[in-house]
């Protein structure tokens, strides 16, 4: 068992903001209720009575719903710290705008870092890899929460915050730590969450003690639970993001197929226009160790056949009395001109170095 942290000034006050993650959705309560990661996380500061303690996420908010709503009501309680898990909604949703998801996340950490609150906000994980998507739906939703974690990058950055990235967070890609609609975490996965972020405030200087990883106190959750999810709550909602995201998914496969055109054609391009890249004096392809593309060995062969050509028809000339082919020929016997199969086989062992 971890010892308790001696070290750091208290948190007299701690709020949570955020979509339905930040609510506790994935860790019931036998009375009905959610807990969830912040709810551990004011435990573990000293909890009731000895901790101002409000979360005012919403289930389903955006970022634009933390800036406008959730914003001035914390800016009120006048934290010491604030924990923040917000950006997945807008993913999922057609007008997407990563600018002003700048803007806007800007705006929130940089008025409540100025306020005094020590900032401690969640990095998105690959949803992919716990979620099970089409192929175009993942790719095109991956892109998206790279661009919603290159926001949350600058904006932590630029403010001195704190940051959870759940996709190296030990133990965030383990079946146990999802709940039944592997969107929002489990107990197990509430209680990773709230012991990172406990680490990054003690990190900051605060008093929290650590977070156990034992479960107790949720809703034990069945194989009847994941099978009732699915065909209430999993299928609509896939039917009804997808609906949002399809169309950039779409747009996503249509921009990588134009792009490989373009790569080709510059390619074939540049075959035409520059040669051969490797390629020796004499028009002999170079060992560069390069390992040649489909056109480039393509036109290696033609170079090598238009040479060969041009050496039969020199021999041809030669046999049959021609001096010259673009330039004085040496004065030698052309091997293979009038003479039998036999005789050049012959020939060409008493040539061979091994030979005798």
């Amino acid at each position: 068992m971890s010892e308790p942290r001696t070290a750091g000034r208290p948190v007299r006050t701690l709020v949570a903001l955020g979509d339905s993650t930040t609510v506790g959705m994935g860790d019931r309560t036998p009375g009905g209720g959610r807990r969830g990661f912040a709810r551990l996380l004011a435990d573990a500061c000293g909890g009731p009575g000895r901790i101002r303690y409000a979360n005012l996420a919403a289930s389903g908010a955006r970022v634009r719903d933390v800036h406008e709503v959730q914003l001035p009501g914390a800016l009120r309680l006048r934290p010491d710290a604030v924990v923040l898990v917000v950006g997945m909604n807008d993913t999922l949703r057609s007008d997407f705008d990563p600018a002003l998801l700048l803007l806007r996340l800007d705006a929130v950490v940089g008025e409540l870092t100025r306020a005094g609150a020590v900032v401690v906000a969640a990095r998105y994980h690959d949803h992919g890899r716990v979620f099970r998507l089409p192929a175009p739906l993942h790719r095109a939703l991956r892109k998206r929460i790279e661009q919603v974690n290159a926001v949350l990058d600058e904006v932590l950055s630029r403010h001195g915050a704190r940051c959870v990235d759940l996709d190296v967070l030990p133990g965030a890609y383990e079946p146990d730590a999802w709940s039944v609609d592997r969107l929002h975490p489990s107990e197990l996965g509430h209680r990773l969450l709230a012991r990172a972020m406990g680490e990054r405030l003690v990190a900051a200087g605060l008093l929290v003690e650590p977070v156990p990883l034992r479960c107790a106190g949720g809703v034990r959750v069945t194989a009847w639970h994941h099978a009732a999810w699915l065909v209430f709550r999993g299928v609509p909602w896939l039917v009804r993001r997808g609906a949002d995201l399809l169309p950039h998914a779409v747009a996503v496969v249509v921009r990588e197929v134009l792009a490989l055109r373009r790569e080709r054609r510059l390619r074939e391009r540049r075959l035409r226009g520059g040669g051969i890249a490797g390629a020796a004096p004499g028009g002999v392809p170079g060992r560069s160790g390069i390992e040649r593309s489909g056109p480039d060995r393509a036109a290696l062969g033609r170079a090598a056949s238009d040479r060969a050509a041009l050496d039969r028809v020199a021999s041809d000339r030669a046999a049959s009395g021609e001096a010259e082919l673009g330039g004085a020929m040496p004065d030698r016997a052309v091997p293979g001109a009038g003479t039998s199969a036999a005789e050049r086989a012959a020939a060409d062992v008493a040539r061979h170095p091994d030979a005798g």
